[in-house]
């Protein structure tokens, strides 16, 4: 009869074979089923060998199997079984693990009649997106009217097949995550998936659909670089793939296609705009408001907050009742009718991207009022669609304003903020010069991050500074 592994500390998997004990040294790893790498302790009679090898490498396998014997005066059929043994239970528990795994994942809520109606009902309200925004806020996303809705809708397009993307900036502890985070709580749960670290293949091994029509949130850019390449590609493509070798047990080589699909949608937070150029030139680019007068807005609901006079359970029935609103809609095509009629203002970087997604986003908005929009049919393809309005346009104007003009500014938006407020203090003090020292000590600005954004403003990018 053979004994079951001994998992429960999952740092240190052990398993008696007859004398011998085996040990997992750090575990096991679920992810990568090509591959099945550990460290192993194995003891027979108070004595002990300790390797680290890839169990599906037969000459690595063979190499600790002859040592073992060696070690431990045994023959190496008798530890060949051993191993072999151990190799199965190994692949039965990751199995088990993954399918655990897979019924932990959030389960996809039921709308109740009451529910859906009132969802419903709000999507057919007059001024949606004005609500919408004040829907917002009550869930406890303070100031930021206009970043708010404008990444709600971003966020909304990952169930169209362009989704847009969001990237957050803004200097540390400006609240560039707090905003991303609590703008996804307002999307259903089961479709949104929040990465903190991501190794460079892990995309690689979602199911085939599993991250198709999902919002990605990625906390911390700077902590994932080695994942933003297969996102860049699931952005563009809709679609990874990759081909992984591995030898079975018999020794012999095989391939496993692997494929992931999307379309997804994806936002991220970051202080370093320039650093991720290939990724901000796909997204929306999400310049948080560092103004004092939102220092304030904030510091009074913590106030609020700490003194039990916010109403909590409010908070939790709106973001309900907004999740709810995006669980009731449902895949529509959308013609823009004025598409041909508009023109973005000269000078706007990356004009052809910038362009389709300046089209995305009216789309976008139109999709989010399907409810208030007659279903049209093309009498020649029968594709069923709804039209955008006038008024859909305006609403795109009115906030995507901001994101155009950064879009065609050569400044990072940090530095752009910095210069912006450097002119008003100077004009305000009646100065004509300064030394970098003495803007760091008036603006409240770290030393190095004002030599920094000078460097940048100089025409010759020449470090003259004193």
């Amino acid at each position: 009869m053979t004994v079951k592994l001994n998992t429960d500390n999952r740092e240190y998997i052990t398993w008696q074979f007859e004398q011998l004990n085996f040990g997992l040294l750090g575990g096991l790893k679920i992810e990568g089923l090509e591959r099945m790498r550990v460290t192993l302790k194995v003891e027979y009679k108070q004595q002990a060998v300790r390797h680290n090898l890839d169990l599906y490498n037969n000459d690595s396998l063979d190499k600790l199997v002859r040592r073992c014997a060696e070690r431990f005066t045994l023959g190496t059929a008798y530890l060949a079984t051993a191993f072999a043994t151990l190799i199965n239970l190994l692949e039965e528990y990751r199995l088990e693990q993954l399918q655990l795994l897979a019924k932990e994942k959030e389960p996809v809520k039921q709308l109740t009649e009451a529910e859906r109606k009132e969802a419903e009902e709000f999507l057919k309200q007059p001024a949606l997106l004005q609500r919408t925004n004040e829907l917002i806020g009550r869930s406890g996303v303070i100031g930021e009217e206009n970043n708010r809705l404008l990444m709600y809708l971003v966020f909304t397009s990952r169930k169209r097949e362009e989704p847009l993307h969001a990237i957050s900036l803004g200097s540390s502890g400006a609240g560039k995550t707090h905003l991303q985070e609590k703008v996804g709580e307002l999307m259903p749960a089961e479709e949104v998936i929040q990465i903190t670290s991501l190794s460079e293949n892990a995309l690689y091994y979602f199911g085939k659909q599993e991250l198709k029509h999902k919002l990605i949130l990625i906390e911390d850019l700077d902590g994932a670089g080695e994942v933003l390449y297969p996102l860049r590609e699931l952005q563009s493509k809709k679609m990874i793939s990759k081909t992984v070798v591995y030898k079975n047990q018999a020794g012999e080589a095989q391939t496993v296609h692997l494929r992931v699909e999307g379309p997804i949608c994806v936002a991220g937070c970051t202080t370093k705009e320039s650093v991720y150029e290939d990724n901000s030139n796909r997204s929306f680019l999400v310049h948080l408001d560092e103004s004092k007068e939102q220092d304030e807005k904030i510091m009074h609901y913590q106030r609020l907050k700490s003194a039990g006079k916010i109403d909590l359970r409010e908070q939790a029935r709106v973001k309900q009742l907004l999740q709810n609103v995006q669980r009731v809609l449902v895949p529509v095509s959308v013609r823009n009718p004025y598409a041909e009629l508009l023109q973005l203002p000269p000078g706007v970087f990356k004009p052809r991207r910038t362009n389709a997604h300046y089209l995305a986003f009216i789309e976008v908005i139109t999709f989010y009022h399907q409810y208030q929009r007659e279903q049209k049919k093309d009498q020649t393809t029968g594709e069923v669609y709804i039209e955008t309005t006038v008024a859909d346009i305006k609403a795109a104007n009115l906030l995507m304003s901001e994101v155009l003009l950064r879009k065609s500014d050569e400044l990072p938006g940090a530095c752009r903020n910095y210069y912006e407020a450097l002119k008003q203090h100077l004009q305000q003090q009646l100065k004509d010069g300064f030394t970098n020292r003495m803007i760091s000590k008036e603006l409240h600005i770290p030393l190095s991050t004002v030599k920094r954004h000078n460097f940048m403003l100089l025409p010759t990018r020449k470090n003259t500074s004193r």
